[in-house]
């Protein structure tokens, strides 16, 4: 029986992600940096994919980007948008886009990060349009 009310997405956290998740919960979106090669990367882990060091630190990004790929999810009531988002810094997130008209969003449009809140008292960053 659905009670109509929406769930709270449950997110899986770990020591390695724990900082990520802790910033959301504070408005703050996070990305790695590798202290070795300068590269940042996202999806927060304490390896750089680019040069497999283990010196990586979490520093804050700026939440503005543009989308470089999405899909309408139509079968949903109400439809909603799943996009891939470069955010400014260089990093591609998979994310929703919220808080827009699902038949306005285009390849290129740009968007500021935002949040949802999540299970634990935890927050998942989303995008909006800019």
């Amino acid at each position: 029986m659905s009670t109509g009310q929406k769930s709270k997405p449950r997110l899986i956290v770990n020591s390695e992600n724990k900082p990520y998740w802790e910033g959301a919960a504070k408005g703050q979106l996070l990305i790695k940096k590798c202290n070795d090669c300068g590269k940042v990367h996202y999806y927060p882990r304490s390896i750089c994919p680019h040069c497999f060091a283990d010196n990586t630190a979490f520093v804050e990004a700026s939440g503005d980007g543009v989308i470089y790929s999405y899909s309408v999810t139509r079968q949903a009531k109400p439809p909603y948008v799943i996009a891939y988002v470069t955010i400014d810094e260089g990093v591609s997130m998979l994310t929703n886009i919220v808080d827009c008209d699902v038949e306005k969003v285009h390849i290129g449009q740009r968007v500021k990060v935002s949040f949802v809140e999540a299970e634990e008292g935890y927050a998942l960053p989303v995008f909006t349009p800019a």
